[in-house]
């Protein structure tokens, strides 16, 4: 496990006691702020799901949580972002124990196949180190990675267009790539109608030209995508942040 301070850099923020666990990804200080972990997405039901249902790997999320945190001193440290628009604290979570070294909730979770690296502007530049943590349990088939709902997804595969607002990785080799304005698309088919897209924002397109990929050279480059399945016209993928994109090597 990375070094809580060395992980990431971030300012440190509020300090108090875990009194509640909300769910797989979301808890309360005993001075009342709710906290939502930064970087990380916890297994959620489907909105499919009929009322009353269980969903057993949000229920492990959250008992897990639970089990790491409930009654522990934490301090939160904050990337650019300090709140969501409900008003919850965006923030990467350390646990101090009384004797040991600090815990870092977030990646505690992801080893433990109970979340998945989350990329966004709130994370403190944590996602590198989560999207290791997260590889690791994936091929160990921790957690959520033995559930085939949480599988990788091809980009060719006509049930994409099924997973609407499905936070999901997609993999696949980009057949083209357009721009319009200061947005980029990944096209993954030929028909933009109904094949799998990746929109880049500005601001995805800058930071991957910084690290020396800029979005006109991935075409025939193979990458795997993560983010929220939306429709435009076919499905696609909303990118805001270069982490979301991983350049993957043939074969991987």
């Amino acid at each position: 496990m990375v070094p809580a301070r060395e992980a990431c850099p971030l300012a440190d923020g509020e300090a108090g006691i875990v009194a509640a666990v909300i769910d797989g990804q979301t808890l309360r200080l005993d001075s009342g702020i709710e906290v939502r972990l930064a970087g990380i997405a916890a297994p959620e039901p489907p909105l499919s799901l009929p009322a009353g249902s269980t969903w057993p790997t949000a229920e492990a999320a959250k008992a897990e949580l639970e089990r790491l945190a409930l009654g522990q001193a934490a301090i939160l440290r904050y990337g650019d972002a300090r709140r969501d628009r409900y008003g919850l604290a965006l923030a990467q979570v350390f646990l101090l124990p009384e004797d040991g070294d600090a815990l870092w909730l977030q990646q505690a979770m992801v080893e433990a196949g109970l979340a998945r690296a989350y990329p966004s502007a709130s994370d403190g530049g944590c996602s590198a180190e989560l999207i290791d943590a997260e590889r690791l349990a994936r091929r160990s088939g921790l957690g959520l990675w033995s559930d085939p709902y949480y599988a990788i997804r091809a980009a060719v595969d006509p049930a994409l267009a099924m997973r609407q607002d499905v936070y999901d990785l997609v993999e696949g080799r980009v057949v083209s790539v357009g721009r319009r304005g200061a947005t980029v698309y990944l096209d993954f088919g030929r028909d933009w109608s109904t094949d799998f897209t990746a929109v880049l924002t500005r601001e995805a397109s800058d930071g991957l030209a910084a690290a020396g990929h800029p979005a006109e050279t991935l075409e025939g480059r193979r990458v795997r995508l993560r983010g929220w399945i939306e429709r435009r016209d076919g499905p696609s993928i909303r990118v805001t942040s270069p982490d979301q994109l991983e350049l993957l090597n043939e074969g991987e």
